[in-house]
């Protein structure tokens, strides 16, 4: 049986067009109750030989993510990264706000010379970026079938989980070096003691939950 990264790269190359280049783009943060929403896009050269180990973030530990990421970043012709702040998320909800993020990912590809037009942007999840001027097409699951999505999706991965250890450093209360913001029982445990702080996002809801009555809290 071939390597998994290997059928990712087949997949890319089946659907790379003849003229320009292929580009990925994937996005993490949605879910959690803190922090901001970071995206990632890659373009890999196709033409060159698969990266070792690339696949979706999701299957990979923290440490294989941080030995792939500088790897990524070295041989992609081109990568950026996207972020939208907890002050968008709230103002224009998480879903809005994720695409601003890969937007914002998209844009940076300009600052590589020559900047890369894509051809093709694979977007990982249901549904194109809106006011992206490039083709798309929305792969659900993209990030277990794509190696250009899988190598931003732990781009994007290595970048947030970053962020959330140095805000450890901020509000060491929290615990976010270890549960990176999601709604664990450590994360709300501290939400009940401490109230939420400016990393929170006041527009998520968690039900009956008394943790709500935290998050909604000035």
């Amino acid at each position: 049986m071939r390597p998994r990264f290997q059928a990712l790269w087949r997949h890319d190359r089946r659907l790379a067009p003849a003229e320009g280049h292929l580009c990925g783009v994937d996005e993490v943060g949605r879910g959690p109750l803190a922090g901001s929403v970071v995206a990632a896009c890659v373009v890999l050269d196709l033409r060159a030989k698969p990266i070792p180990g690339v696949d979706d973030s999701k299957k990979l530990t923290p440490e294989a993510r941080e030995e792939l990421a500088p790897v990524i970043r070295e041989r992609a012709l081109a990568w950026g990264l996207g972020e939208a702040s907890v002050e968008e998320i709230d103002a224009l909800n998480i879903y809005h706000a994720s695409h601003l993020a890969m937007r914002r990912a998209l844009e940076a590809l300009a600052a590589f010379v020559p900047a890369p037009s894509p051809a093709l942007v694979l977007v990982d999840g249901n549904r194109a970026v809106p006011g992206v001027a490039h083709p798309q097409r929305a792969l659900v699951g993209g990030d277990a079938l794509s190696a250009n999505i899988a190598a931003a999706s732990i781009l994007a991965k290595v970048a947030r989980d970053r962020a959330l250890v140095e805000a450890d450093t901020l509000y060491p209360q929290y615990g976010f070096a270890r549960h990176k913001g999601y709604a664990t029982r450590e994360h709300r445990d501290a939400l009940r003691a401490h109230g939420p702080c400016p990393l929170h996002r006041r527009s998520f809801r968690l039900g009956e939950d008394p943790v709500e009555l935290m998050l909604e809290a000035d």
